[in-house]
């Protein structure tokens, strides 16, 4: 009952809907477009009892952590590494340039793992800072650069064995190499 209607008295009618105003119907409320009432229909699912708001449809609101990353309770947004990319892209091409006599390859390996210790010891400095995903990257980064440092070895040294048995007109001339293998059989 609203404060305007008395026990015993029959609820106020509109007279434009043919149905309960406002005013004694709480569960409805009225839109007025250009002079005209129009009903808003209450809603079917019942809220009652979540605690909730009801424009969330009865659910809890989502969580604010703080610019909506997991921060580990941290206040700001999470930043990316700063070579994490860097260390990937090197560790790649460390693997791809092991052809090329184990030199151009070795010296990025050797480049990806010093900037790999870097930022390991910023993220272990402030884990939260950082996205895990970059950590990720790193990581990737770092095992790329282990994996072309090895296969940039042992390439090089295969190269310095074969100066050391054929001399370094064998490595170029195809037919000097031929005869030096003959020569050995």
């Amino acid at each position: 009952m609203s404060e305007e209607q008395f026990p015993g008295e029959e609820p106020k009618k509109n007279e434009q809907e043919g149905g309960l105003s406002p005013e004694t119907n709480p569960e409805s409320a009225s839109l007025k477009n250009e002079g005209t009432t129009m009903p808003v229909e209450p809603s079917t699912t019942s809220q009652q009892g979540t605690g909730f708001p009801p424009n969330n449809g009865g659910f809890p609101p989502p969580p604010n952590n703080g610019g909506g990353f997991n921060n580990g309770g941290f206040g700001g947004m999470q930043q990316t590494l700063p070579n994490a990319t860097i260390v990937l892209v090197l560790g790649i091409l460390s693997i791809l340039t092991c052809c090329c006599y184990g030199i151009i390859g070795l010296i990025l390996g050797i480049v990806a793992l010093v900037l790999s210790k870097k930022d390991r010891e910023l993220y272990a400095a402030n884990i939260g800072a950082y996205t895990e995903s970059s950590f990720k990257n790193l990581n990737a980064g770092r095992v790329c650069a282990i994996i072309g440092l090895i296969l940039n070895i042992l390439y090089l040294l295969l190269c310095i064995v074969l100066v050391a048995m054929f001399g370094f007109a064998a490595l170029s001339d195809q037919d000097a190499m031929r005869e030096a293998l003959q020569n050995m059989q």
